[in-house]
């Protein structure tokens, strides 16, 4: 099987990784230690409720408890709602994370594309509305997007979930990539949760608190009965001691977040200006990544050089010459930088 995501340093073994979107920070010191502690317990099973985590993140957001549903990340979410609402006919805007479409599969949904444009920096706009026309159960969206990294206006996601509401179709709206954003309270949907049943909330630990190998995701809903399914749909022990145990302890790391957004607004602003410099085309980012466009073979050159960036090729919508960069600390986005460089000299 061919591994078709960022972060595949066990083939390549690369010195640098920017192929993978994490916090450039690394996850937080008492989040490492909460996570050893987790795994002292070994021995004991796992709360299949996540009582303790569930309790704790229903505080920090506000949101009732009984409107959460956690699993072995995000992507294991995803596999729970297709199994457990078994959609017909989905709609999803590409390109997108490939785990929408493989789940849908899985359950024999026949899939719609809609495909956005590099002129919209690949994000959808008020036209995305009028395919809202009834004869989906199913729409998935994300927001930042990925692998564009823009923001879904916050009037627009008000529309498209009354329109999905009053027609009985499920938006799983994806903002996994949420966390990185200065403004992301104004901006995220979450409690729109409380007011739309079929607006399905995902979200994971993994991004923002850099701990991917964790594994720790969670949705939100006001639909109890749904989040019963997807419950029954996965094994009961999803989620691992330590990673309730790291997910505990992350959710006190507030500075950490806050630290985490600044560097990568300055990053971000260093990387895009780097680039614009080169003469290499990107679309700007909300996120902490940047979707860039180069005819050079950047994923083979920079890999030989051990440096490992996303190559977007098998993204629908996209294909050859399309790439995505993480944003990490400034040493290793100078690193980064400088190695283009070099290929784009050499190449003249």
């Amino acid at each position: 099987m061919i591994y078709g995501h960022g972060g595949d340093i066990y083939t390549h073994k690369p010195d640098l990784d920017f192929s993978v979107n994490v916090n450039p920070l690394g996850p937080p010191e008492g989040v490492v230690r909460a996570a050893k502690q987790g795994a002292e317990r070994m021995a004991a099973y796992p709360d299949s409720r996540c009582r303790m985590l569930r309790e704790k993140l229903s505080l920090k957001q506000g949101i009732a408890e009984d409107h959460y549903v956690f699993g072995n990340g995000a992507a294991d979410l995803i596999y729970r709602l297709a199994l457990a609402e078994k959609p017909e006919r989905a709609l999803i805007p590409v390109p997108a994370f490939s785990e929408y479409e493989q789940a849908l599969k899985t359950v024999g949904c026949k899939i719609t594309y809609y495909e956005m444009k590099p002129e919209s920096c690949f994000c959808i706009d008020e036209h995305f509305l009028n395919k809202l026309d009834g004869q989906y159960d199913m729409v998935f969206l994300c927001s930042p997007t990925n692998p564009s990294g823009q923001v879904i206006g916050k009037e627009l996601l008000v529309e498209i979930v009354k329109i999905c509401e009053n027609r009985g179709i499920r938006l799983v709206l994806d903002e996994c990539f949420i966390g990185f954003l200065e403004n992301a309270d104004e901006l995220s949907m979450l409690r729109e949760t409380e007011r739309y049943p079929h607006l399905f909330l995902l979200r994971a630990f993994t991004k923002i608190y850099a701990m991917p190998g964790m594994r720790l995701g969670y949705g939100v809903s006001s639909d109890r009965d749904l989040l019963e399914r997807m419950e029954e749909a996965g094994q009961p022990w999803s989620v691992s001691v330590p990673a309730q145990m790291a997910g505990l302890a992350a959710l006190d790391e507030d500075e950490y977040v806050s630290e985490a957004r600044r560097l990568v607004r300055v990053e971000r602003e260093f990387l895009e200006s780097e680039l614009a410099g080169m003469g290499i085309d990107f679309v700007s980012s909300d996120a902490n990544f940047i979707l860039i466009h180069e005819k050079t073979d950047l994923f083979n050159r920079l890999r030989s050089g051990g440096i490992l960036i996303r190559d977007c090729a098998n993204y629908p919508g996209l294909g050859r010459g399309w790439y995505r960069i993480a944003v990490r600390t400034r040493e290793e986005n100078a690193r980064l930088m400088s190695a283009i460089r070099e290929i784009k000299e050499a190449g003249k």
